[in-house]
C-alpha cells in the first residue's frame, strides 16, 4: 500500500510484529459497513459513477458473505482487516475498488470501525445483564422472605432476606447497564472523513455517511477524532467494574455454599468434582468469574498505559487498543452467560438460613433501638446492650434469655419484645429496607 514510497519490502518479522489481522480481522461486518457508506457519499460527490458503485457495494458484501462461510483468505502480509478487505476488492472488481480509500484513510476508518464495534457490543452486553438481573430477580422472588444474616466484616450483623441480598446485585448490575448506554450514547459520533489527522481536501458529506451508520453526529475536531480511544477506556472502565460486581457476588456464592454456610446448593451441572478428593463439589463458575475479574481490570489498564503518552495524532501504539478490547467483551459476555445460568438452576437452603438467622446476637441493635424509644440517649443504649452482650458471652447464656433488668433497671419484661425475626423485619419498613413488605414491592417495581 505504500510501494511508491519505499524501494525494499517490509522484513517478514517487522511483517509478524506488525500485523493485526490475527485479531482485527472480527471488525470485518463494521468495516464492510463503513466502506459501502463511504462509497455512497463517493457516488454523491461525483467521484463514482453509478455502475462503479454498485461494483464496490455487491462486491462488499460477497465478500461480507465470504468471510462468515470461512470462504476468505486473511493475510498477514495485509496487515489488517481494512487492506485484506480493500485488496481483495480490488483484485475482485478491478478499477472501482482501488477508488475506494480516496478521501478517507486507515486511521479514520479504524477509528469508525471500532466504535461500530463497541456500539454493537455494548447493546448486546446490556441485554445479557438483563437476562442475569431476570435471573437473580427469580430467585429473590422465590426466596423474597426468606431470612438470613446480614454481615459486616464478615461477622454476623443484623438480620436481612435472601431477596434483598440478591435485590442488590440487581441494583449494581443496573448501574452497570447504565454505565454502557451512557458510554454508547458518547461514542455515536462518526469519526469517518477526518482522514488521517486533518480531513481532505475531497469534502463527502460526513453526516450522510454519519447517518447511513446510525450515528447520532459527527466529531468536530478531526485531530481528536483520530487520537481518541476515551470510549474504547469507558467500556473497558464499564466491564471491568461490571466484572467487580460479578467477582463480589461469586464470593459471597462462594462462602454460602461451604459447609460452614451451608445457605445455597448448586446443580450438579454448575460445579466440578477434585481429582482426589472423591466427595468434594466445588464452585468453580463462582471461582472463574472471581479471576476473570482479573484480566478485565486489567485490560482496561492495558490500555491507559498504552495512550497516557502520546501525542496527537495518530500512532502505532494505538494498535494495542484492540486485544484488551475483544478480550474483555469475550470474557464478560462468557461471565454473563454462565451465571445466568447457574443462579438461575440454584437453591437456597432456607433452613440453614433460619437456623444461622435465629442467632439474637444479630437483634442487640434492635434492642438499643428499644431503650431509644424508652428515653434513653443512643450512646448510653449502646452501652448498656453491649453490657448484656458480654454477659451472654461470659456466661453462655443466649442474649433474649439473660434476665436484662439485672443490668440495668431500665430494661423491662417487654424489651424481650425485640427477640422476634419476623417482627423486627416487619419493623424495617423505611425505602430501601429489608422487610418483606418492601422486598416484595421492589421485585414487582423490577418486574
Amino acid at each position: 500500500m505504500w510501494k511508491g514510497r519505499f524501494a525494499q519490502d517490509t522484513s517478514s518479522l517487522v511483517q509478524q510484529f506488525g500485523e493485526s489481522i490475527s485479531y482485527d480481522w472480527r471488525l470485518y461486518p463494521h468495516d464492510i459497513a463503513g466502506s459501502i457508506a463511504h462509497a455512497r457519499a463517493q457516488k454523491n460527490a461525483g467521484l463514482l459513477t453509478e455502475e462503479e458503485f454498485s461494483q464496490i457495494e455487491t462486491g462488499l458484501l460477497v465478500i461480507k458473505e465470504d468471510i462468515e462461510a470461512g470462504r476468505f483468505e486473511f493475510k498477514a502480509s495485509l496487515e489488517d482487516i481494512h487492506m485484506n478487505v480493500e485488496a481483495e476488492l480490488t483484485k475482485r472488481i478491478g478499477a472501482a475498488g482501488a477508488k475506494l480509500h480516496t478521501a478517507r484513510s486507515r486511521n479514520d476508518q479504524v477509528a469508525t470501525d471500532t466504535r461500530l464495534y463497541c456500539r454493537t457490543e455494548i447493546e448486546g452486553l446490556i441485554a445479557d445483564l438483563s437476562g442475569l438481573q431476570a435471573a437473580l430477580l427469580d430467585r429473590a422472588e422465590k426466596y423474597a422472605a426468606t431470612v438470613l444474616p446480614g454481615y459486616t466484616h464478615l461477622q454476623r450483623g443484623q438480620p436481612v432476606t435472601v431477596g434483598h441480598h440478591l435485590l442488590a446485585y440487581v441494583e449494581m448490575l443496573d448501574r452497570d447497564k447504565g454505565r454502557l448506554a451512557d458510554a454508547r450514547k458518547r461514542l455515536n459520533v462518526s469519526p469517518l472523513g477526518s482522514g488521517a489527522l486533518a480531513g481532505s481536501t475531497i469534502n463527502l458529506d460526513r453526516r450522510a455517511i454519519a447517518a447511513e451508520l446510525g450515528f447520532d453526529g459527527v466529531t468536530t475536531n478531526s485531530m481528536d477524532a483520530i487520537a481518541d480511544r476515551d470510549y474504547i477506556a469507558e467500556t473497558l472502565f464499564a466491564t471491568g467494574l461490571c466484572g467487580v460486581h460479578l467477582s463480589r457476588l461469586s464470593e459471597d456464592l462462594i462462602l454460602w455454599c461451604t459447609a460452614e454456610f451451608g445457605f445455597v446448593a448448586f446443580s450438579d451441572a454448575h460445579t466440578t468434582g477434585s481429582s482426589l478428593m472423591p466427595q468434594k463439589k466445588n464452585p468453580d463458575v463462582c471461582e472463574l468469574t472471581r479471576g476473570k475479574t482479573g484480566r478485565l481490570v486489567g485490560n482496561l489498564m492495558n490500555l491507559l498505559v498504552a495512550v497516557k503518552g502520546l501525542p496527537l495524532t495518530y500512532n502505532r501504539d494505538l494498535q494495542e487498543d484492540k486485544p484488551p478490547l475483544f478480550d474483555s467483551i469475550d470474557t464478560l459476555k462468557l461471565i454473563l452467560a454462565v451465571n445466568t445460568e447457574m443462579i438461575a438452576a440454584m437453591e437456597i437452603r432456607e433452613e440453614r438460613c433460619l437456623t444461622a438467622a435465629s442467632d439474637p446476637m444479630l437483634l442487640a441493635t434492635d434492642l438499643a433501638d428499644w431503650l431509644v424509644k424508652q428515653g434513653v440517649p443512643f450512646r448510653h443504649a449502646h452501652e448498656l446492650v453491649g453490657k448484656a452482650v458480654a454477659e451472654a458471652v461470659k456466661t453462655g447464656v443466649p442474649l433474649d434469655q439473660l434476665d436484662l433488668a439485672q443490668i440495668d433497671p431500665v430494661y423491662t419484661e417487654d424489651a424481650k419484645s425485640v427477640f422476634n425475626l419476623q417482627r423486627a423485619l416487619a419493623a424495617r419498613t423505611n425505602p430501601g429496607s429489608p422487610s418483606v413488605e418492601n422486598v416484595k414491592a421492589e421485585i414487582a417495581r423490577w418486574k
